[in-house]
């Protein structure tokens, strides 16, 4: 388990939009049981506070805090980054968030974290994008934030040249505090490149030890949850709302224990589904499907991990045994590097 809290996690600022542990139904009489958030973006889960002010600090007007809202699509919610992105330019503005985000985790009663980024992404005006020398200094500056509380995903995007992420896991391969890669994004029409061009280099991620988790299935056809896993070595599914569409690949996932990282008020926020009660997380871990629950990202979708299990709790399909099972996958599913590394 990556361990929380062992630096200060009291100063967590301004949080109270969010829920508490104590109010997660059926779980007082089990006692205190850490949770687990495997999927939560660095650049969307800042603190209010320091968005502000770091936007001040860099001269980037923000009349107002970005926020999803639910039907807003995939892209709108991904426009939503550049606000928060140009306020990450800097390592030292990375490292702070990181430190938060991982102190502010610990306060939620979560015990096993990982965050993840797109370190190309991180840079200042004018800077080339890509570079490769900046990108090993934010993973650097990540890594001192995270000081050994959390798991470090690096983050390929839908599109990039297969040659970036290439390079981006030769970074990963890299530096110890990188448990796994990611895809994230979405695939846009028209794209030179799709995910079966990322095969090579997550596979290859996958023989250095690496974990390997995809956004798949995100209110897109469950074949790409299948390419996912068939082609890139998938482990865990960011989203995976469509699964039961396809009984073929609920057989894929369950036989390959793949983990589906579910992202519930997010999926709403992204038109992935309509309510909350549209999720499928019930009918998955009834099913046997493994199944965590994640926040993706507090700050955009105003949300936190006790506030997710909540609700989870009052879905269709769920109850305490199922609940508790969806957070022993998310322990159970954690990225290590495998032989120790």
């Amino acid at each position: 388990m990556h361990p929380l809290g062992s630096q200060d996690a009291t100063s967590t600022g301004d949080r109270s939009h969010l829920g508490a542990l104590g109010d997660l139904p059926g779980l007082d009489r089990f006692g205190p049981r850490p949770l687990a958030d495997l999927h939560r973006h660095l650049d969307g889960s800042m603190r209010a506070q320091t968005l502000r002010a770091l936007a001040a600090a860099e001269g980037v007007a923000m009349a107002e805090i970005p926020r999803f809202f639910a039907g807003m699509g995939l892209d709108a919610a991904l426009a939503c980054f550049a606000l928060t992105l140009a306020t990450l330019g800097r390592a030292e503005a990375v490292a702070q968030v990181v430190d938060e985000i991982c102190a502010d985790a610990a306060a939620e009663g979560v015990g096993t974290l990982e965050l993840r980024f797109a370190p190309q992404l991180h840079g200042q005006p004018g800077e080339p994008t890509p570079d490769l020398t900046r990108m090993r200094r934010m993973i650097a500056a990540a890594a001192e934030g995270l000081a050994g509380r959390a798991g470090l995903l690096l983050c390929a995007l839908y599109g990039e040249p297969p040659a970036l992420v290439e390079a981006l896991v030769d970074m990963a391969i890299a530096h110890p505090a990188v448990v796994g890669v990611d895809l994230a994004g979405g695939p846009a029409a028209g794209a030179s490149f799709g995910m079966a061009d990322y095969g090579p280099a997550f596979q290859r991620a996958r023989r250095a030890g690496l974990g390997v988790t995809v956004h798949a299935g995100e209110g897109r056809p469950p074949t790409e949850i299948a390419v996912a896993i068939a082609q890139l070595g998938a482990q865990r599914i960011g989203h995976g709302t469509t699964l039961l569409a396809d009984p073929r690949v609920v057989d894929l996932v369950r036989e390959r224990g793949v983990t589906i990282e579910a992202c519930i008020r997010s999926n709403v926020h992204v038109g992935a589904i309509a309510t909350p009660a549209q999720h499928p997380i019930g009918a998955l871990l009834a099913q046997e499907v493994r199944v965590c629950i994640c926040t993706d990202n507090t700050l955009l979708s105003a949300v936190d991990a006790p506030g997710e299990h909540a609700l989870a709790r009052t879905l269709p399909g769920m109850d305490d045994a199922a609940l508790l099972r969806a957070i022993g996958h998310g322990h159970a599913a954690r990225f290590g590097r495998e032989g120790g590394r």
